[in-house]
């Protein structure tokens, strides 16, 4: 896949927009320099940014939202704070949201009937597993026609594609998990072809883009400005200046 045509339409009439300007990107980033010694921190303004994104397209009073990979307990209060009806689903039990009241269960095989609900919410799900395309294929299988699908994940070669291996993964996935175990005496959670895997922003846009279910509402680097979009339309650049990429997806 070349080069991407860029969805062009806009949100609907008469909802907030979210300002998405340098110094939104400056907050995020201080922010996930603080992940490992303020993880409340980052992923309540984490949260919140989502909620932001998502209020462009839909009012989350009363909807039912699919959060699959849940994990911090800050996206089920963001959630319910709108008014969402949040069911968190994750394959670990202990997961804090999952052990709130949450469905244990893989995001390659939910255990929801077809169409069941309003919003599915994946961020930084689709790095950690093996078959991205099967997941999102059963993330839009649950959701009903004219649901939202929010999908966002890390992609292999950006300067986080490694996780806390980062950036020797750019060495090779291998190298950087032998590299880090070194340095603090253990191995990474993260560990290439087991708990973290290669995907690339290419592949994500083309299975949007083909995919006959979903029609594409917003293609863009998460964190960064809007102006930034256009970083999608250059094959290889797009894969290192991307860092995380967001895709909005409607379901037909």
């Amino acid at each position: 896949m070349s080069a991407v045509r860029l969805p062009a339409a806009p949100p609907p009439p008469g909802r907030p927009r979210q300002r998405r300007d340098v110094l939104r990107s400056v907050r995020l980033f201080r922010s996930f320099l603080r992940e490992q010694s303020d993880p409340g921190d980052f992923y309540g303004t984490l949260a919140v940014d989502s909620i932001d994104t998502l209020r462009e397209w839909v009012d989350l009073r009363g909807r039912v939202v699919l959060d699959v990979g849940a994990g911090p307990g800050e996206f089920a209060a963001a959630f319910r704070a709108e008014g969402a009806r949040y069911v968190p689903v994750d394959h670990d039990r202990t997961v804090v949201s999952v052990r709130a009241g949450g469905v244990v269960a893989s995001a390659a095989a939910l255990p929801l009937a077809e169409g069941s609900a309003d919003i599915v919410f994946a961020s930084n799900l689709w790095e950690h597993v093996e078959d991205p395309r099967a997941v999102g294929d059963e993330m839009v299988r649950v959701l009903r026609p004219g649901g939202l699908l929010y999908l966002s994940y890390t992609n292999w070669l950006s300067p986080w594609g490694g996780h806390e291996t980062s950036p020797r993964h750019w060495l090779g996935g291998g190298r950087a998990v032998a590299s880090y175990t070194r340095r603090h005496g253990h191995p990474p959670k993260n560990r290439v072809g087991e708990t973290l895997f290669r995907v690339s922003v290419t592949e994500g846009l083309d299975w949007a883009l083909t995919h006959p279910d979903v029609e594409v509402l917003v293609a863009r680097p998460r964190y960064l400005p809007d102006a930034a979009r256009h970083v999608l339309r250059l094959p290889g650049v797009r894969e290192i200046l991307t860092w995380n990429l967001l895709l909005i997806l409607r379901r037909r």
